[in-house]
């Protein structure tokens, strides 16, 4: 089976597209994408202000971006991996691996960097993460197979690139990317075949476990006063 055999047009990766574009434009006329205020007042990940109550600063992050380029590189990434991944696992566990990929990214970033960020990529690598899931349960099918080599490759690479750039959020990329393989046995592929049910209930377990003992870490390391 092949990764262009499904037709139907990926209208979720659309809508999030779209979602991204129009939240950045009205970041940019309501004082610019790039001043920390701003980010701030529009759900970027704060940890001062999450440790005060403010838990879905721990969603919103992921649908905001910090300069155009930001946005562009991001949103060019969704529209390549969405529009596949959505046709293989179609459209609503496609959007629950995004979301919950994008929400176990933030909540890393929040046990570990006490920076703001924001971004898509904490879900983006989420989707890196369901390919992996994929190469992993489906090495039978060729294709599967080949790209998800070709994305093991891509990770490492940028995990790699993380680790001597400023400003990138290695901890919330990798959180992601952990969040979105074990959320990828959640859901299941029907379109592909049929996931064990160990497999899948393992994986909901470690997911529930991780996001706890991370959240604890997080309320446990940046109680302090704003």
């Amino acid at each position: 089976m092949c990764l262009d055999s499904f037709q139907k047009k990926p209208i979720i990766t659309y809508g999030l597209i779209t979602l991204n574009v129009l939240i950045f434009i009205a970041m940019t006329l309501s004082g610019g994408s790039e001043n920390p205020v701003n980010l701030i007042y529009w759900g970027a990940k704060y940890d001062p202000l999450i440790v005060q109550g403010e838990i879905w600063r721990l969603f919103t992050p992921m649908f905001i971006h910090i300069g155009a380029e930001h946005l562009a590189l991001n949103m060019l990434t969704l529209y390549f991996l969405g529009s596949q991944l959505e046709q293989l696992f179609g459209k609503w566990r496609f959007l629950l691996i995004y979301l919950v990929s994008g929400i176990g990214g933030n909540i890393a970033s929040f046990a570990f960097s006490p920076s703001i960020s924001a971004g898509a990529s904490t879900a983006l690598f989420g989707l890196f993460g369901a390919y992996l899931m994929l190469g992993e349960s489906f090495r039978q099918v060729p294709s599967i197979r080949m790209i998800a080599r070709q994305f093991l490759v891509l990770i490492i690479l940028n995990l790699a690139f993380d680790l001597f750039a400023s400003g990138i959020d290695l901890y919330g990329h990798l959180g992601g990317l952990v969040a979105g393989f074990l959320v990828a046995y959640v859901v299941g592929v029907p379109n592909l075949g049929k996931i064990e049910k160990l497999k899948r209930i393992i994986s909901m377990i470690a997911l529930g476990l991780i996001f706890i003992v991370l959240l604890k870490i997080g309320f446990n390391t940046w109680q302090y006063p704003v």
